[in-house]
């Protein structure tokens, strides 16, 4: 791993409200050597929630890394990471956008809202998992992430 303290688990937020991705981001997490605690929340609003620690989300932890679909209920994806973007604390947090969406203008906005990467949701099982898995190899063995 990168410079992080290995004995602490990495910490990543789902923010997705399709209950099929949530449960092929947990198999695709399970088996790894890493420890990671996938915390999900299924819309902007309660995203805003947890990433604030308003409410129930009090004693959650910092996330190391936030996986946001675009398309979600109540706020949107791209409000949620205007929102966040806009904080002096929680703009640190690396965000990938992982959605269906392949659409120019999304990608163009993600990333002038400052999303660290763009990747679309494959609909094969396997490659969803290669991709998850990927994004995890990626952010936690080769990127050194910012302290919290």
């Amino acid at each position: 791993m990168s410079e992080r303290d290995c004995n602490k688990p990495i910490e990543i937020l789902l923010i997705e409200d399709n209950p099929g991705d949530i449960e092929l981001t947990k198999i695709a997490l399970e088996d790894n050597k890493m420890t990671i605690n996938l915390s999900v929340v299924e819309d902007g609003v309660e995203a805003l929630k947890f990433l604030k620690k308003e409410g129930k989300y009090a004693n959650v932890p910092h996330p190391d890394l936030i996986l946001l679909d675009l398309n979600l209920p109540k706020k949107d994806g791209r409000e949620v990471l205007a929102e966040m973007k806009a904080d002096p604390i929680l703009k640190r947090i690396p965000v990938v956008i992982l959605t269906t969406s392949q659409a120019e203008e999304d990608v163009l906005r993600a990333y002038n809202l400052c999303a660290n990467c763009y990747i679309t949701k494959p609909v094969d099982f396997d490659r969803f998992v290669k991709i998850v898995r990927s994004i995890e190899n990626f952010w936690f063995t080769i990127v050194k992430l910012p302290p919290q």
